[in-house]
């Protein structure tokens, strides 16, 4: 059942935001809590949430269907758009796969401003409409880069490649942060839309890739860069069949500073400890597919075994995040994340026991699914902890964070692999570990801090 603890900002569980009060104004001085458990309330209690087992109403339920399928579709754009550019690179005449290489890159790298990003959206009287523009605006850059590759210098080219990129935050974190205001405050439901909301990311990572093979084997690689580009532009458009935010001038709360934003997720006890653990963790997540492919050779003697495995990854990463879809996750979220860290540290040992092939692609499967649920879990703790007035600030920081440290996991795993695949999956499987012991630690101390502060800051019993 859901925690019933309560906090200054809303129901724990739910993660519903209150009316902006004077509590907000000083959300950056919040000391560090005691526990995974929401931080004690600084007024009155909030009202509990009534519970109803999870089910929308008909028209959320429209509204959330809606959500998904502009998520997957731009989302997908986005999953295929590095693939789809090194392919139209590879055309001969348009620069070879070193500038498809360089197009992917700047396409990630406007990421780093993706705080700046959020803070935009969140002063928005009427969020779609940014979501909506930076969606079409995504899908009309990756359109018109195919289009100009062989037509316009290669410098202006990788201008747009920019513009394009700076759209990114928006699309993920961004777009995830306005989830709970669709579904509304019932905890299970929105535990439940966290999980499809995941199966999103998953999905895309495979069916972008996927649509891009596909149309490129068939059309080529121009009309699959335009392909991707329209799914973009339609994501855009279905943002407006989502329903309005109500927020006039008199009511809607100015976000907070970037600084401050960073403040409250590194003072916030729950945001601080899942933050450095999914960035320890991506760090191993980053680099499976890497050893995979390398394991796979390893154990079957061929690159399709290999590639075989990290589609078991994928596999398993996609159910676990539609399991979360239909049995959401229930009670205090920064419990989950360290109990699947946990779960995920022991997968990732898995594989490196393999000791065959069928094995592999099990073990593997597992590593996948308890890194989806995961996912969802942080997604949670995001929702939960986050002030209403750095929301979008706080997820997108956090998932710009944790791209980061799995891209630093993709280039250590192409270095450790040369030792062995056993070994490197070994060495993954302490990192993650070592994360789960961190955020303990991180957590004793400040229960040790709380309690020398006062005995009447309550604690509750580890778990």
């Amino acid at each position: 059942m859901p925690d019933r603890r309560k906090r200054a900002d809303g129901d724990a569980t739910s993660g519903t935001p209150q009316a902006p009060g004077p509590t907000h104004a000083a959300t950056e001085q919040e000391p560090t809590d005691t526990a995974p458990a929401p931080d004690r309330a600084d007024g009155p209690p909030a009202p509990e949430p009534q519970e109803n087992q999870g089910d929308l109403p008909p028209r959320r339920g429209l509204s959330l269907a809606v959500y998904l399928t502009s998520a997957t579709l731009v989302r997908s754009a986005s999953g295929g758009a590095p693939v789809a550019l090194v392919a139209l690179t590879l055309r001969p005449g348009h620069g070879g796969a070193a500038l498809g290489g360089v197009l992917a890159a700047l396409l990630t790298l406007p990421n780093i401003v993706g705080p700046w990003m959020a803070r935009w959206l969140e002063d928005a009287r009427d969020p779609r409409w940014r979501l909506a523009a930076a969606f079409v605006v995504f899908g009309v850059v990756l359109a018109a880069t195919g289009l100009t590759l062989d037509r316009l210098p290669v410098v202006l080219v990788g201008l747009l490649v920019v513009v394009g990129g700076l759209c990114n935050p928006l699309m993920t974190g961004g777009l995830s942060s306005r989830l709970a205001l669709i579904v509304g405050g019932d905890t299970r439901a929105q535990r439940r839309a966290e999980g499809w909301d995941s199966a999103t990311y998953g999905s895309s990572n495979i069916l972008g890739p996927l649509a891009v093979a596909a149309i490129t084997a068939v059309a080529g690689a121009l009309h699959a860069v335009v392909a991707l580009g329209a799914a973009g532009v339609l994501a855009g458009l279905l943002m407006f069949a989502l329903p309005k935010e109500h927020r006039d001038a008199a009511t809607r709360q100015r976000s907070m500073p970037v600084r401050d934003a960073l403040k409250v997720i590194v003072r916030k006890g729950p945001l601080r400890r899942v933050m450095v653990a999914t960035m320890i963790t991506s760090v191993s997540t980053g680099g499976v597919m890497v050893i995979a492919v390398v394991f796979g050779h390893q154990l079957q003697g061929s690159a399709g075994a290999g590639a075989a495995i990290g589609a078991a990854y994928g596999v398993g990463n996609l159910c676990g995040a539609l399991l979360t879809g239909v049995f959401p996750l229930t009670g205090e979220p920064e419990r989950w994340v360290l109990r699947l860290i946990a779960a995920n540290a022991v997968a990732v040992g898995l594989c490196a026991l393999a000791p065959g092939y069928g094995f592999a692609l099990a073990t593997f499967a597992l590593a996948g699914a308890t890194s989806a649920v995961l996912f969802t879990a942080s997604l949670a703790v995001r929702s939960v902890h986050s002030p209403p007035n750095a929301r979008a600030q706080v997820f997108v920081t956090m998932a710009g964070l944790k791209m980061a440290a799995g891209s630093a996991g993709t280039a250590l795993a192409g270095t450790l692999v040369g030792i062995g695949p056993r070994l490197a999956l070994c060495l993954n499987a302490l990192v993650v570990a070592s994360a789960v012991s961190l955020a303990l630690t991180d957590l004793w101390l400040s229960r040790r801090r709380s309690t020398a502060a006062g005995p009447e800051a309550p604690s509750s019993p580890a778990q």
